[in-house]
């Protein structure tokens, strides 16, 4: 595909169980275009979380090759998959995985701390914040904040960087159905604005139905 931005070609996954191999993922190829929007569902067990953190360049297949962002990262060390996500790759998690003793605008600062060169970290930070709705929560920390302001914070904090592509792990997990909608619009009305790609693995049949394309994982292969 002339405008992908994420490809995945035979990759194959299985770990060391019991003294034989496990197959996790097996033969799974994709391709997706820079802008769109791609879910992937399955039971618990059938290797979606685990494909997304290959896809993501958190962990590495078996065998097979990813390409993100134009780099073939299956055959990356950890140093070189970190450095080509940074300031490039968001992340959006089930659990929020916010720095407890950081405030709201704290927390989302950091983001573009880590990357060098940033400049105007406060102001973009603000403007994120803003983003989500949450001015008035800039000074809070986490456990002052509800669940669904904790997950707008995090959305907030992975969108800071403009990022190229958005991995989403079972991102209303944690929230009540009218939350998760909350959350759910504004991740898609964040990603559209920015022209950002948005690949989420989730159990929610009607989250999933709102991407542009859909994949079914069973048993570790695309059905």
């Amino acid at each position: 595909m002339e405008n992908s931005v994420l490809q995945a070609n035979q990759v194959f996954k299985s770990i060391e169980h019991a003294g034989s191999d496990l197959d996790i993922l097996r033969d799974i190829s994709m391709d997706i275009a820079a802008g769109s929007t791609v879910s992937m569902t399955g039971p618990s067990g059938s290797g979606k979380t685990t494909l997304l953190g290959i896809l993501a360049g958190l962990d590495l297949p078996s065998s097979g090759s990813i390409m993100l962002l134009g780099q073939t990262i299956s055959t990356m060390d950890e140093d070189e998959r970190a450095k080509l996500r940074n300031g490039r790759v968001g992340f959006v998690f089930q659990s929020f995985h916010l720095l407890p003793n950081l405030t709201a605008l704290e927390n989302i600062s950091l983001a573009l701390e880590v990357i060098p060169g940033s400049q105007d970290i406060k102001e973009k930070s603000v403007q994120s914040l803003e983003s989500v709705g949450l001015s008035d929560r800039a000074s809070h920390l986490p456990s002052q904040l509800s669940g669904g302001e904790q997950q707008r914070v995090a959305l907030a904090r992975s969108m800071v960087v403009n990022p190229a592509i958005l991995f989403a792990d079972e991102p209303t997990g944690n929230l009540d159905h009218q939350t998760s909608m909350q959350i759910v619009d504004l991740m898609f009305s964040l990603v559209e604005q920015r022209g950002s790609t948005l690949v989420l693995a989730t159990h929610d049949h009607q989250l999933a139905e709102r991407c542009d394309v859909q994949y079914r994982i069973e048993a570790g292969q695309l059905v």
